[in-house]
């Protein structure tokens, strides 16, 4: 009779394993590089670091961008009172087709609002690392300007590590496919990637889905073409390419950011309990599902977040510019409507940023001369100039005397694992700086 062996197999999978188990948060993150090769990580650091940048967000609300979201956008906020004041959370809305993310932006902005701009009250948003590592998917090229505004690299691991400290955080389910999806696919949900009821069930965070109506027409004119996509996700690391607003944009920079005025309308829905549905589903064990059970939860939460979709569109999506409005407000902010609309938005974003690292100029003449670069982005094939301009320039400029290392890390061009550079605890409390809007 043969000994009992003492040999056993111990399987310990990371968050790495566990997305490639499930489905990854990011499909194309093996398409969708820079040119020269995917962004690099950032070395281990044991010290704590938030490239959230409250300053800037300040003083960005209380600036022109206020008057973007309320005069241009009159962005409105609807059944946020269902929200928790704390974490952790998941909060999932539709993206809206063909267009630079202009909806998430505004959202962000009117989530942090309806809570009084406190710093524990900032939702932290999760977002595919192409947006911070592609310089042209930065609005104007502002550096590292996604985890400025408190954004995060969308892995397994560090959504897992944000709800985890008790964040509440955004998450597009649709992912870059619903940007992607054209004009003609308006309202029509893409594919959930199920990952996130993984980490719904395991941190037993509530699935808050939102109706984002109007926001569709904030760029009414494109469609796209999955072979044309895909050809452009591997040589320029662009995601999808609109048409045929892309040529335009290719002739004139600003275009690329172009967005029409369209009345957002943002409404929070009725929670989802994700544990609940995975044991109406079988499952046993809301820490171990199995991938069909996801699946099948994260696709009925796509039928219910379709359903509330309909019902929205039909209650608010009757009149997406209501131009009576849009003049009514534009009327109201004379003399700074050029620096609200796309049409000065290079001129608005790329000062007010600058302004904030450099000391006021000398003169009038100073203050023409030093900026004459951002004429480059009205200018026919203005990429090329703005980006030699970026080389040649010192900063805030540019990046000239800066170390390769320097510059990847001031433009954001890198991958931020939060095992590797983790976050501080969270704010708490209702701590809000007096420089608040």
């Amino acid at each position: 009779m043969a000994a009992e062996s003492d040999f056993t197999i111990d399987v310990t999978l990371d968050p790495e394993d566990l997305e490639e188990l499930f489905e990854p948060f990011d499909p194309w993150r093996h398409e969708a590089q820079m040119p020269s090769g995917p962004a690099p990580n950032l070395a281990r650091t044991d010290t704590p670091h938030d490239p959230i940048d409250w300053d800037y967000l300040y003083s960005l609300i209380d600036g022109f961008m206020g008057d973007v979201m309320d005069r241009y956008f009159r962005a409105k906020l609807i059944g946020h009172e269902k929200l928790p004041d704390d974490g952790p959370l998941i909060l999932a809305p539709n993206h809206s087709g063909n267009a630079f993310p202009h909806d998430a932006i505004v959202l962000d902005a009117a989530l942090w609002r309806a809570t009084g701009y406190t710093r524990a009250g900032k939702f932290r948003s999760v977002y595919t690392p192409q947006l911070a590592a592609t310089w042209w998917m930065r609005p104007f090229d502002l550096d590292n300007w996604w985890r400025r505004g408190g954004g995060v690299d969308m892995t397994f691991a560090n959504y897992d590590r944000l709800l985890e400290r008790g964040d509440r955080v955004i998450y597009y389910p649709e992912g870059v496919p619903g940007i992607g999806k054209g004009f003609t696919r308006r309202y029509q949900l893409q594919h959930f990637h199920s990952s996130f009821v993984v980490l719904a069930a395991k941190h037993d965070a509530p699935v808050y889905p939102v109706s984002v109506v109007n926001a569709e027409w904030v760029n009414p004119t494109s469609v796209t073409f999955e072979p044309i996509d895909k050809l452009f996700r591997k040589v320029l690391g662009i995601p999808f390419l609109p048409l045929p607003i892309a040529p335009l944009a290719l002739l004139f920079p600003f275009i690329f950011y172009l967005a029409f005025p369209c009345q957002m309308t943002f409404v929070v829905q009725r929670p989802v309990n994700v544990r609940q549905m995975l044991r109406e589903e079988g499952c046993t064990d809301v820490d171990a599902p199995s991938r069909d059970m996801v699946v099948r939860v994260a696709e009925r939460i796509q039928e219910r977040a379709q359903h509330d979709l309909n019902t929205a569109v039909e209650e608010h999506g009757d009149n997406p510019y209501d131009w009576e409005s849009l003049k009514r407000e534009m009327n109201a902010i004379k003399g700074k409507r050029l620096r609200t609309t796309p049409l000065g938005w290079p001129l608005s974003f790329v000062t007010h940023d600058r302004n904030r690292q450099r000391p006021p100029a000398k003169n009038w003449l100073h203050k023409i001369v030093r900026d004459l670069d951002i004429a480059a982005w009205y200018m026919p094939f203005g990429w090329f100039l703005i980006a030699l301009i970026r080389k040649l320039r010192k900063p805030p400029y540019g990046y000239r005397g800066l170390s390769e290392d320097e510059k990847r890390r001031t433009e954001g061009s890198y991958r931020w694992s939060l095992d590797d550079q983790p976050l501080p605890p969270r704010p708490t409390g209702d701590s809000t700086p007096d420089e608040a809007p």
